[in-house]
Formats: C-alpha cells, sequence, structure tokens
C-alpha cells in the first residue's frame, strides 16, 4: 500500500471520527436542553432510505440504534416538504392526522411525541434530526424547535457533514 493510499484512509478515517464526535455533543446538548427522552440522528444513505446512525437517550432501554423507517412511509413526496424546510412538530402521535404506517412506526419506538428538523447540505437533504418524546405528550416550544433547527445548521456546515 502506498503512502498516499494510507493518508487517504487515515484522512478518512480522522474525518468519520470528528463528524461523529460533532453529532454526538449536538444531540447530548439538545437533549439535556429541550429534556426529552431521546434525539436521533437518520442519515440517508441512499435516496430516503436512511438509519438512526446516532442518538442521545435519557435511559439505554429506550436505544433505536441502526433503525431504518419502513420505504413506504418515507418517499420522494415527504422529502420534497424537509427539502423546502419543513419542521414536523407532533404533540401526540394518537391525536395527531399523519399516515398510520409512520404512527404504527412511531408506537414501536414508543414514541408520543415528536419533533423533526431537517438537516439540508449544499447537497439537499442529508438527513433528519429528530426529538423523541416517549413518557407521554407534549407542546414542542418555540425554542425547541429553534435550538433543534439551529443544531441542525450547526451539523450541517460541518465540513466532515457536506464534503460527505
Amino acid at each position: 500500500m502506498s503512502n498516499d493510499n494510507l493518508q487517504t484512509i487515515l484522512d478518512r478515517l480522522a474525518n468519520n471520527l470528528k463528524r461523529d464526535v460533532l453529532v454526538q455533543e449536538n444531540l447530548n446538548s439538545i437533549r439535556q436542553t429541550i429534556d426529552t427522552d431521546r434525539v436521533v440522528l437518520y442519515y440517508f444513505y441512499r435516496q430516503w432510505q436512511g438509519r438512526v446512525t446516532s442518538e442521545a437517550l435519557r435511559s439505554s432501554d429506550l436505544s433505536i440504534f441502526g433503525s431504518t423507517g419502513p420505504d413506504e412511509c418515507f418517499n420522494g413526496e415527504y422529502a420534497a416538504l424537509y427539502e423546502a424546510g419543513r419542521v414536523r412538530a407532533i404533540p401526540d402521535i394518537e391525536s395527531e392526522q399523519i399516515e398510520e404506517c409512520h404512527r404504527n412506526l412511531l408506537r414501536t419506538m414508543k414514541v408520543r411525541a415528536n419533533l423533526v428538523v431537517p438537516v439540508l447540505t449544499s447537497g439537499g437533504l442529508w438527513g433528519l434530526l429528530i426529538a423523541h418524546h416517549c413518557s407521554g405528550p407534549r407542546s414542542w416550544s418555540l425554542s425547541d424547535i429553534e435550538f433543534m433547527e439551529q443544531k441542525a445548521g450547526r451539523i450541517a456546515i460541518s465540513p466532515t457533514i457536506s464534503n460527505n
């Protein structure tokens, strides 16, 4: 293996580590600041197919690390809304008008209320920053939403994300 190849691999590993640390610090900050049960980063590895790649938890039994959503629940129509900057705050999944597959997915993850903010890079919709409140319904405040948007913006402009 040439020194150039080895350096490329080392650079990639260093950037991945920087990205992971940046994301984890932001998720921890969000979870503590808005005082919710779980905050996750849902990363799109293929067009509108993704998985939970990072999480911050109130309790380890709430982990959904590696989870993917059913493909029929998130399609180009929903992606276009988030690409346009949509923020979705659901105070109670049981009373909100949402697709049944979405409600069932949230139920399996023990979610009762959620807040979804897009992570938008120059390349488009990179992922979703999501706060889950599992212990009951929750009204999301404007400050909760603004804080999540601010953190999503920070993640999006990081060179370790935007060059990914």
